[in-house]
């Protein structure tokens, strides 16, 4: 009997390890071609104003259909858009992102997407009427940023960089400006820098009322044009647009207001001074009165002004000032009282406050040593405010409410983890998206007091998916660097022993505010880093000096020397994990992307002692060749700051590198410029330095579309085995 047991155990223990090896690794192809580790969202989920329902667009046999469905249960109602049934001149339309009229009759349908930059993005855009069931073009031209004006009658849009709008009910076109005209002047829309740099392209905003349209008029006529050649036909095309480098002119950037009934548009009055910045405009609780925000071209001083939309006159009511510099974002919001809450790091970590400005009377609504993230939405009936924070850790993101005056703070979920959330309308329920580090997401609907009402979406199928494969384990870690400890994540191999030495591909991103380090999934480049921890390498990402959610002075210690602290911290970390028994100390290298390969890459020259490998992709190589908006926040202008720049500018560093190094950029990145790499390449051969290039014809800053990332990413994966 005990032989029998013991074949049994054997036999089990036999099959144990059969099932193992059974396990897939993981290949490129999964990653870039097949989509095998698809994560599953809660698309087209736009909840409707009685925060009662949400519209969904569904494929339905090979058709698109918009449907209604109960918020609470998941429950459909009715179908209220069908492509089938409901034809553009005998043509079913192919529909991208849809979105409603403020009364929900009217559906404006975004079809046929076109980028020009990142966040801008031209559509053929139709209007179905619920009512009517007629289906009706805005323009036969693809348009940017059609908007439904607030009563739903009239749709503004920009087309050849003037601003219309268009009346639904008759038809009738009205062109607002005529003097637009590329690379000189833009109405409506942002220049390049303005939609890099302060994260919008809109730049018009209809009126509470619909009666007026503040826009924004750029004169960038006198802003430096940089050519990128396109390799598209027998003699390449010259692609030319006006980019500010740092130290650079700036568009001459004016505030209109149109007034419907007037046809006519007055000047904003922002001031004599043209060399400045009006990151934002807002509209405020009052129909006649537009919030400017102006900011100073060292963008350490902010101003909002009180603009009368009739005669354009101008008050200032907030006043901030930072040693360093001040970050735009949408926070700020205006109550029925036109009191203003806003977010400041003025008391060193990222707070909220109330500014009466009536009564010069300033309410700190949230404190302690953690920074707020975002103002996820405030409930203007019941004086409730909905902020997301990083309250019990940096590396996590949590809800929570409190009322107008900072009183009664609750967290609505409780879970560790990170929460991005999206409010329903009427705040009776919110769209959680829920992960860990180790726990895909999960989307949760959640109602106003934080209790989750149903699951929209668990990913179990993805988490049973994932069974399936070879992984490493992940785990948080704390890393000493060169000025205080990190956090950190760490992958390692599967079957890890600790008793072998390992080579380590560290990975990171270092730039200012930013967060590679945080309780989610998937982290950066996560199933290409498994596919590596597969192969036999540990992958180490911490987050260093500069980086975000520790605090001002930890995010700011970096101005005027970026690159400086950043660097020593990974070269600390680079040393500290040579140190552990199971790390080959020889074989650690580095890559990052952007900002990541300005790192990179300044790691590997600054630190070629320790690094054996590096990989830059897309990497800043000098500021004095980025843009100015963020460049000059972080850096000053070169002729204010010279040191600063040329002390940490890796094309001057170059003769430090020791180990192998890999090159890479898009030769059409609008963002990063391809002279980046091809100025800091230069001066490697000057120096008679061997390193490894790749350039990618006509490819911009993300370097994707077709087979590009597969392609990209085998040469990467060729680079580490054979070189690390």
């Amino acid at each position: 009997m005990q032989k029998i047991i013991l074949l049994l155990c054997l036999w089990a223990l036999s099959f144990d390890t059969i099932a193992q090896n059974e396990k897939k690794d993981i290949t490129l192809e999964d990653i870039w071609k097949k989509g095998t580790f698809r994560i599953k969202s809660v698309p087209g989920f736009n909840a409707m104003k009685d925060g009662k329902r949400y519209t969904q667009l569904d494929a339905v046999d090979g058709k698109q259909i918009i449907s209604i469905y109960n918020l609470a249960t998941g429950e459909k109602i009715e179908s209220i858009f069908d492509n089938e049934k409901s034809k553009f001149e005998g043509k079913r339309i192919v529909i991208s992102d849809y979105k409603f009229s403020n009364d929900e009759q009217k559906i404006m349908l975004l079809c046929e997407p076109e980028n020009i930059y990142r966040r801008s993005v031209l559509y053929k855009t139709y209007i179905f009427d619920r009512k009517t069931q007629s289906l009706t073009i805005v323009h036969s031209e693809k348009v940017l940023h059609p908007t439904f004006s607030p009563d739903g009658t009239q749709v503004a849009y920009v087309l050849n960089n003037n601003l219309f709008f268009i009346n639904l009910n008759t038809a009738v076109v009205t062109q607002i400006t005529t003097d637009g005209e590329r690379n000189k002047i833009i109405n409506g829309n942002c220049d390049w820098v303005y939609e890099e740099e302060f994260e919008f392209t809109q730049a018009f905003q209809w009126s509470p009322k619909g009666n007026y349209i503040a826009y924004y008029r750029f004169d960038e006529s006198a802003v430096p044009q940089y050519t990128m050649t396109i390799y598209d036909s027998l003699y390449p095309t010259p692609y030319q647009y006006k980019y500010p480098k740092a130290g650079e002119r700036n568009s001459e950037v004016s505030i209109k207001i149109y007034d419907l009934e007037k046809k006519k548009s007055i000047n904003a009055n922002i001031g004599e001074e043209t060399d400045q910045y009006i990151p934002r405009i807002k509209w405020t609780e009052h129909h006649q009165q537009l919030c400017i925000y102006r900011l100073n071209r060292l963008q350490n001083n902010l101003e909002l002004l009180l603009t009368n939309a009739t005669s354009g006159k101008s008050t200032v009511i907030y006043t901030e000032s930072n040693k360093a510099y001040i970050e735009i974002n949408d926070n700020l919001t205006f109550l029925p009282d036109n009191s203003i809450i806003f977010n400041s790091e003025k008391n060193g970590f990222n707070h909220l406050y109330r500014w009466d400005w009536k009564h010069r009377f300033l309410t700190q609504l949230t404190e302690g040593k953690f920074d707020v993230e975002s103002i996820v939405g405030i409930d203007k009936k019941k004086e409730l405010i909905y902020y997301s924070a990083a309250k019990n850790s940096p590396m996590q993101r949590k809800l929570y409410v409190m009322d107008w005056d900072g009183n009664h703070h609750q967290c609505l979920t409780p879970e560790n983890g990170t929460h991005s959330i999206t409010p329903c309308e009427g705040y009776q329920y919110f769209l959680d998206k829920y992960s860990r580090l180790n726990k895909a997401p999960v989307f949760y609907l959640r109602n106003a007091h934080g209790k989750i009402v149903r699951t929209l979406e668990d990913n179990q199928a993805f988490e049973d998916k994932l069974k399936q494969y070879n992984l490493g384990s992940i785990s948080f870690t704390k890393v000493a660097g060169a000025h205080s400890m990190l956090n950190a994540w760490m992958i390692t191999p599967p079957n890890f022993d600790s008793n072998k030495k390992y080579p380590v591909l560290m990975y990171q991103y270092s730039g200012p505010g930013s967060q590679m380090v945080a309780d989610k999934f998937p982290v950066g480049d996560y199933f290409w880093h498994q596919m590596l921890a597969s192969k036999g390498y540990i992958i180490l990402c911490a987050d260093g000096t500069g980086t975000g959610f520790r605090g001002e002075a930890f995010k700011k210690k970096t101005y005027l020397q970026l690159g400086k602290y950043e660097s020593e911290d990974q070269i600390a970390v680079a040393k500290n994990i040579g140190k552990l028994p199971f790390v080959d100390k020889d074989r650690i290298g580095i890559w990052g992307w952007s900002f990541g390969g300005f790192m990179s890459s300044t790691c590997m020259f600054k630190g070629g002692d320790v690094f054996r490998a590096g990989i830059a992709v897309a990497p800043v190589t000098n500021w004095r060749y980025y843009d100015n908006i963020y460049t000059e926040r972080y850096m000053r202008t070169p002729a204010e700051n010279a040191k600063g720049y040329d002390d940490n500018a890796p094309e001057k560093m170059v003769s430090g590198l020791k180990g192998k190094f890999f090159l890479i950029h898009g030769t059409a990145d609008d963002n990063v410029h391809f002279q980046n790499s091809v100025m800091m390449a230069d001066q490697m051969i000057q120096k008679n330095i061997p390193f490894m290039d790749a350039y990618y014809p006509n490819k911009n800053h993300g370097i994707g579309g077709g087979n590009t990332r597969l392609h990209l990413y085998t040469r990467m994966t060729n680079f580490i085995l054979e070189n690390l």
